[in-house]
């Protein structure tokens, strides 16, 4: 149970790199050429928890499931991909299912790794990206219109809503503005549609700025830029963090802090994507499986359950509620409920960040 994350850039921008630092492992294939990735690269990662690790260390379960992040590095995008530049655009549909985009920009100057653009300036670079995935998202607007076309001859109420909704939807795009930026003025029905069609700058973006030594004026132009995006960003180093994530764990930190390295890149990108998607966890300790499980802020109890299984939102009854402090303090969840410890909820009760809960369910 996780959340998905795609990466995109220019070619050469370092995404390959980075994807390697985030898995901890050299899965992904990385050379100083343009459009080395042309299939996606997917890997998953756990997401550390110490919560998790405390729970289970005094539940002791045969198994500990953490929550997951997939990560999918698609090809680079260069000028003009919506028309079939480089690669084209095709392989942004990879892109659909990810919950955030983490836009990776280059900041580095190292002569010995082509750039499609000539020099180093990573505004111009994100701009470029950007305007391909609004071009990418206006073609599948105009896809949909198409096909919306008979429904609205035959007089579809909700097809005239939609065509009405895309075409305002589409002058968004067409002004070179993402969708992102307007989610919040667009009604459930519109956000529905939206989803639909798994619009790319409808998603939320975390930018990482690739740097090395030489880098400084460049970050603080794109912290500027980003500030002017009202989007996170983050300086990393994603050839330094490949190279530290195949060391042992204990020689990470030690070499980390040597390079100035002060929070690794998947912690970073953890905390940052978990901020941005509004995440909460709360987990479970039923049987001899301990798991954690990441849920929207607002979240109410029984589709909560359904996260787990479809019968247990169908079926809720009630739902058991402690805290992790309580429970690690206590030892069980079994002397929680002896104390009086644990709450019972009903279908509506909001899951709060670090609930352990156990659903009660009608099979």
């Amino acid at each position: 149970m996780g959340f998905k994350c795609g990466i995109v850039g220019i070619p050469n921008a370092g995404k390959s790199t980075l994807f390697n630092a985030l898995l901890g492992a050299r899965k992904a294939e990385v050379a100083n050429y343009p459009f080395c990735t042309i299939e996606p690269n997917v890997g998953v990662v756990e997401v550390p928890n110490p919560r998790l690790t405390k729970i289970a260390g005094v539940v002791k379960p045969k198994d500990v499931v953490p929550a997951v992040i997939e990560f999918v590095d698609v090809a680079g995008l260069v000028r003009g991909a919506s028309k079939g530049e480089g690669l084209g655009n095709q392989f942004l549909s990879n892109l659909q299912g990810v919950h955030l985009l983490v836009h990776v920009v280059r900041a580095f100057k190292d002569p010995g790794t082509t750039h499609v653009e000539g020099d180093v300036n990573p505004v111009r670079d994100a701009e470029i990206v950007n305007l391909e995935l609004i071009l990418k998202d206006i073609e599948t607007v105009e896809r949909r219109l198409e096909k919306l076309k008979k429904l609205v001859k035959s007089h579809s109420k909700d097809a005239i809503m939609e065509q009405e909704f895309l075409g305002n939807v589409k002058e968004i795009l067409e002004s070179g503005r993402k969708l992102y930026h307007f989610m919040g003025n667009f009604n459930q029905s519109e956000l529905k549609i939206i989803k639909s069609l798994s619009l790319l700058t409808a998603k939320p973006t975390i930018y990482v700025v690739n740097v090395d030594d030489g880098s400084e004026d460049a970050w603080k132009q794109f912290k500027e830029y980003a500030k002017n995006e009202h989007a996170p960003v983050l300086r990393i180093n994603a050839k330094v963090e490949a190279e530290l994530s195949e060391l042992e764990p204990e020689e990470r930190m030690e070499f980390a802090s040597a390079f100035g390295v002060e929070v690794l890149s998947l912690d970073a990108l953890i905390k940052e994507s978990y901020r941005l998607l509004d995440l909460v966890t709360f987990f479970t300790v039923a049987g001899e499986q301990t798991r954690a499980w990441p849920v929207k802020r607002g979240t109410t109890a029984r589709v909560a359950a359904g996260k787990i299984h479809s019968d247990m939102e169908r079926g809720f009854v009630k739902a058991e509620v402690v805290n992790w402090q309580v429970l690690v303090e206590q030892g069980s969840f079994q002397a929680c409920r002896e104390k009086g410890l644990v709450r019972l909820e009903g279908r509506d009760y909001v899951v709060q960040d670090g609930d352990v809960i156990y659903f009660r369910f009608k099979e």
